[in-house]
């Protein structure tokens, strides 16, 4: 059995590195004394919420090679960072490599990218897939992008992770992203579901994580704006009016400001889930209820007796 990823990264000492990448990334050089000491305690504390969620649901194993999809957006930079950070003091032998989808969208800079990786040392593939123009055809006006968007962007990434023989496929969804999507789902597809910070795909072939599972947004905008990533917004969904991840996003972050530690109380009951208490017959056997009752009273009176 592969051992996992089993190390705390806010007690473990500075180990060999494990990769040969020529160039590290850094803050801003005009981040002055105390803006330096503010951006260590927001890596830590990012190293360590990954650390932490990697270990808990066991996403890295010895010899996994990690496909981390790269958007060019805060949150997948932030994952790369981190976790070539964290795999240099990891116990384990694991690799990284970094895929965009180039969708073929019209004014998108395709330098950008490839210059970047390049400059950091870090193996990446850039994956061309006209995915825009299917988008544009198939999609009725008025309507939202994103459903069919991210099923062909899923499809396009989840088949080349394969062919470069990546064994486990990263995303760059964090805490929010996870409660959108549970309300979402709560509020539009009638189903208590959100997004699992591990999961494996229908089909059997990939199996996915979300390192930033337990990292605020705002951290994470944070640190990126602080690293001056190169940033290339999405013009394709980005910019359409009333989507209602949207609407969902804004009302967390006002439930957030009127009353804070709301979000992370919302997101540990996501983790702490008693299906006894709510009315899914699948999983959990409402029906048995009078049968374990009289096994229970059986053994109670057994008990008394003896």
């Amino acid at each position: 059995m592969q051992d996992a990823l089993n190390f705390d990264p806010r007690d473990r000492q500075e180990a060999p590195s494990v990769t040969t990448s020529p160039i590290q990334e850094a803050p801003s050089p005009t981040l002055d004394a105390r803006g330096r000491r503010e951006f260590n305690k927001l890596q830590k504390r990012l190293r360590r919420q990954m650390g932490n969620a990697i270990i808990d649901y066991g996403m890295i194993h010895e010899g996994d090679r990690v496909m981390v999809c790269l958007s060019g957006g805060k949150d997948s930079y932030t994952l790369l960072s981190i976790l070539r950070n964290l795999q240099r003091n990891a116990p384990i032998d694991f690799s990284l490599v970094a895929v965009n989808l180039d969708q073929k969208q019209p004014g998108f800079p395709e330098h950008v990218l490839p210059e970047y990786l390049a400059s950091i040392g870090v193996e990446y593939h850039i994956l061309e897939r006209d995915t825009y123009s299917v988008v544009k055809e198939k999609t009725p006006e008025g309507k939202t992008t994103c459903a069919l968007c991210s099923r062909l962007r899923r499809g396009s990434l989840y088949g080349f992770a394969e062919e470069i023989g990546a064994t486990k496929v990263a995303l760059g969804h964090h805490r929010e992203d996870i409660l959108e999507t549970l309300f979402l789902n709560l509020f539009f597809g009638g189903s208590l579901k959100a997004m699992p910070p591990k999961l494996l795909a229908d089909d059997g072939r990939n199996i996915l994580i979300r390192p930033l599972a337990y990292c605020r947004e705002a951290d994470i905008a944070e640190f990126a704006r602080l690293m001056a990533f190169p940033i290339i917004p999405c013009n394709l969904c980005g910019s359409q009016p009333n989507l209602q991840r949207q609407v969902v996003k804004e009302m967390l972050g006002e439930w957030e400001r009127k009353h804070p530690g709301r979000l992370e109380s919302m997101f540990k009951a996501v983790t702490n889930v008693a299906p006894s208490q709510l009315g899914d017959r699948q999983l959990f056997d409402f029906a048995g209820l009078e049968e374990k009752q009289t096994r229970l009273l059986a053994s109670r009176i057994d008990l008394l007796n003896e």
